[in-house]
């Protein structure tokens, strides 16, 4: 069949020793220093002497490159350093706080302390606020809803974007004066002091898992703040 691939699956891993088919190399010592071109046979020879794979880590080069490694442990910690990253990457997430303009002060206090605890851990927020009825006539109180609430938060964060209307309702986004990376190495150093208390003082372990349920909360609490 025309331009069917016959050869298996396309390995994304290099080839090394046996693997190479090629006449000669551009060797790379144990050590990064320039060998040379060498022929393949000699830097099998090599590479049998040190105890070593011979690993092509350029393969579109004239001749291709060739280093001088233990490939075994370049995988392992290749794949440490990969799972390092993946931990430490930091996605920012826009969370949503929706409010009433003519929200009781209650009802304001624990939303704030929601976006308050989103800043803190390097989020976005989008505060939209719902207008109904004829409080779409008064987009004022919408404005000076938004305001108040910036003010309040502005240890924490920053309007991001500006106030603005979109049909019944407004939007205004705040952003967190900390990085999202600086806020997840806060959180962790937290938890790990939170877990040495704990392991320390058997007596408090009930109160240290509370603070944990607490640290957890907001993102289940927002949830129900979308609904309202």
């Amino acid at each position: 069949m025309a331009g069917c691939y016959r050869g298996g699956p396309i390995s994304a891993e290099p080839r090394i020793n046996d693997r190479i088919r090629v006449p000669e190399v551009r060797l790379v010592g144990p050590s990064g220093e320039q060998v040379g071109i060498v022929p393949l046979a000699k830097a099998l020879e090599l590479a049998q002497e040190y105890d070593l794979d011979l690993v092509e880590v350029a393969a579109t080069a004239r001749p291709p490159v060739c280093k001088l490694m233990d490939y075994g442990k370049f995988k392992y910690e290749s794949a440490m350093k990969a799972r390092e990253a993946r931990k430490n990457q930091a996605h920012t997430v826009i969370k949503e706080m929706k409010l009433r303009p003519k929200i009781d002060p209650h009802d304001y206090d624990t939303k704030k302390g929601h976006v308050v605890r989103f800043l803190k851990m390097g989020d976005k927020v989008k505060i939209t606020i719902m207008f109904r009825g004829r409080e779409q006539s008064r987009p004022e109180l919408g404005y000076r809803l938004l305001q108040r609430l910036a003010e309040d938060v502005q240890d924490l964060g920053f309007i991001e974007s500006n106030p603005k209307q979109d049909g019944r309702n407004m939007i205004m986004v705040l952003g967190p004066h900390k990085k999202k990376t600086e806020a997840m190495a806060e959180a962790r150093e937290a938890q790990a002091a939170r877990k040495a208390q704990r392991l320390g003082r058997p007596a408090e372990g009930d109160a240290a898992d509370g603070e944990a349920a607490e640290d957890a909360a907001p993102a289940e609490v927002a949830a129900e703040g979308d609904q309202q």
